[in-house]
Formats: C-alpha cells, structure tokens, sequence
C-alpha cells in the first residue's frame, strides 16, 4: 500500500508537467495560425493592389484555410472570383457562407445578395430571380430590386418590370415613370405584331398616363392612327406631339407628310413644319418642306441659312445631290465651310507608338518621347 502511495505521489507532478507542455504547444500553434492567417491575408490585400488576381486568390484560399470562421475573407474571395467570371466558384463560396448556422443577420443578407449578383453576371437569370427576391425586407431591397428591374428589361418581361418599377417609386427610390412608359409602349408594339389592336392601345393609356409628356407613346399613337387611315386623328396627336415634344417631332415627319397628303391638309403641314424649322431647322424638316413645296431636295434658301448655322456633312451633300444651276451662293458656301471642318480633324499628324496628335510634325513625341515615331504624312493621307 505505501509503494502504491508513493508511485501516485510521483505521478500527479508528471501528469501535471505533461499537460502543462501540451496545453503550451497547443497555445504556441494556435499563436502561429492567428499569426499565418493575417500574413497571407495581408499577403493577398498587396497582390490584389498590384492586380495579381492569380496570385491574390491563393493567398486568400490559404488564410481561409487558416481561419475557416473569417466571413470577411470569404467575401473577399467570393468577390475575386466574380470578378474574375469564375462564377462556379464564387457560387460555391457564398452558398457556403449561407449554410453557416452561426452566421449573423447582417452577413446573411450580404451572402445572398452576393450569390444574387453571382447568378446575374453568370447568367443564370432563373436563378437570379428568386435569389434577389429573397432580400425583401432587408438593407439590400432596393439594390435588389433594381437589379430585378434590369433582368426584367433584358428579358422583355414588360409587365414585371411595371409591378417592380411601381414598387420602387412606392418605397422612395426615384421616379420611374419614363421607364414605365416604355414598358407600355412596348407591350403596345407586342400587341400590335399579334393583331390585338385594343391591347395595343390599352398598353398607350397606361404608358400616357404614368408619363403624360413622354413622347414615344403619342409618337406611336399617332403613327397607328396613319397605318390605319384615321388622317384627321392622327395630325391631331402629331400636332400633340409637335407641342409637347418638339425634338422628338423628326422622328414622326414621314408619317406626319403622309397623313397631311391623304387629308388634303399639305398647306397646314407646311405651316407647321415652317414654324418648327425656324426654331431648330433639322434636316428632315427641311427635306419635307422641300417635298410639300415641290422643289427639290437641296435647292431652297433654307439650305443656305442651315450650312451658315450648322455646316454639316450631310446638310452639304444634299446640297451637292441637288442640280448644279438650282444650288445658290450661301449654300455653296455653307458646303465649303462644312467640308472644312470636317477636314480639320484629319489634317493632324499622328504618333505611331501612342497615338498623341499634334497640327505640327515633330520628330520626337511630346507624349510618349519616342523618336521618329510621326509619319511624314497627315491622317487624312495614311
């Protein structure tokens, strides 16, 4: 019984000296991977500044494995492979992150509106949805639903990005009504290729009424009034839209000439483009003035007065495309003034290594100092 007694009395010393050396090992490991884990994280932060990506995502996957709790360096790595277009990877990275049960409210929310934007830049839309739809009610609902907004538009899912657009103006995020009234307009040009008129025009109510002052619904009105005879209606609504929208009017000119022909109302249209083109004399306006006043194309006064105001390039070849005795002074004049401002940009000469022009050679660059790097001719010449 004493020589038990003394072996236990040597034990307990022995035992105790052991699990102190162990429980100083464990503290020293444990030491060194705090210390490896903020190494290669630092590690990865420097190569990333240095757009290494490569390199970068080593770093990160190894202070991950150091520390597989750090959210953040999840984060980081789920980002670095989206940005990268390794959208497998990145999924795999957030989806982990989710199905962390100590995972908090906040971190949660962020990994499913970074496995959302995953989904979308792979394109997975079908995914994507459903994914952003989980962040109502959270700090990323208006992020999502501006997202959803864009998958709905690149979808042509007109009546969803209605009931999302109408969603957001409800919660303060803007005003959408511009956008809406193209949603309408083009479930109004859908309803048209179908056959199904009264949608169609159903489609323009509700776009006119989210935007009163939008010019594509009236212009599209206005237009299907022309396609289906109703002359008298259709210069009402162009005479609308001249009023509400009058730079959008040149896109309606074509059908604007056709409706005043077929209505008998030539003078009238000649009247009101008269007035629009001394405000802003766009060319198709004056080429449908031309028309209505049977000259040709080019051979009016206004033409003069147009390359005087705005010498352009296509002013002055309609000018040239008219007959050579019907051409005046002024607008000979307005077609050298066009040509020569066309040419300017082109009489430069232009560095071969970078790109740097200059009106004068030069045989050393003044961007890049590279020597002999102009060729002797102009860009107009090469």
């Amino acid at each position: 019984m004493e020589f038990d007694l003394q072996w236990l009395l040597l034990g307990l010393p022995i035992a105790f000296a052991l699990g102190w050396v162990a429980s100083r090992l464990e503290s020293r490991q444990w030491q060194r991977d705090q210390r490896d884990a903020p190494r290669a994280y630092f590690k990865g932060l420097n190569l990333l500044l240095n757009e290494q990506q490569d390199k970068a995502i080593d770093a990160f996957i190894e202070a991950v494995q150091h520390d597989p709790d750090t959210t953040e360096l999840h984060f980081a790595l789920g980002n670095l492979f989206r940005r990268r277009g390794e959208f497998e990877r990145a999924v795999r990275v957030h989806q982990h992150l989710l199905q962390r049960a100590d995972l908090g409210a906040g971190d949660r929310d962020r990994a499913q509106h970074a496995l959302a934007q995953d989904y979308a830049k792979a394109g997975l839309f079908d995914r994507a949805e459903p994914a952003y739809r989980a962040l109502d009610g959270t700090p990323f609902e208006t992020e999502a639903r501006l997202a959803l907004l864009g998958l709905y538009e690149r979808a042509r899912d007109w009546p969803a990005a209605i009931e999302v657009a109408q969603r957001l103006e409800r919660a303060g995020a803007g005003s959408f009504a511009g956008r809406i009234a193209h949603y309408g307009c083009e479930l109004a040009l859908e309803a048209d290729a179908r056959g199904d008129g009264a949608a169609a025009e159903q489609a323009l109510a509700r776009a006119l009424e989210a935007a009163p002052h939008a010019p594509r619904p009236l212009l599209i009105r206005a237009q299907r009034l022309t396609r289906g005879g109703d002359h008298d209606a259709a210069l009402r609504a162009f005479a609308e839209l001249s009023q509400r929208a009058p730079a959008a009017f040149d896109l309606a000119i074509p059908d604007f000439v056709a409706s005043a022909r077929a209505a008998g109302q030539s003078e009238h249209a000649r009247q009101l483009l008269s007035t629009l083109a001394e405000r802003q004399p766009s060319l198709a306006l004056l080429r449908a003035l031309d028309e209505l006043e049977g000259v040709s194309p080019g051979t009016s006064p206004r033409w003069g007065e147009r390359l005087r105001q705005q010498p352009t390039l296509s002013a002055a070849l309609e000018v040239l495309d008219a007959p050579a005795a019907a051409r005046t002074e002024a607008a000979l004049a307005g077609v050298r003034e066009a040509v020569a401002r066309a040419a300017r940009p082109l009489q430069r000469y232009r560095c071969a290594a970078c790109g740097f022009e200059a009106s004068q050679y030069f045989w050393q660059c003044p961007g890049c100092l590279s020597w002999d790097s102009y060729p002797p001719l102009r860009i107009e010449e090469l």
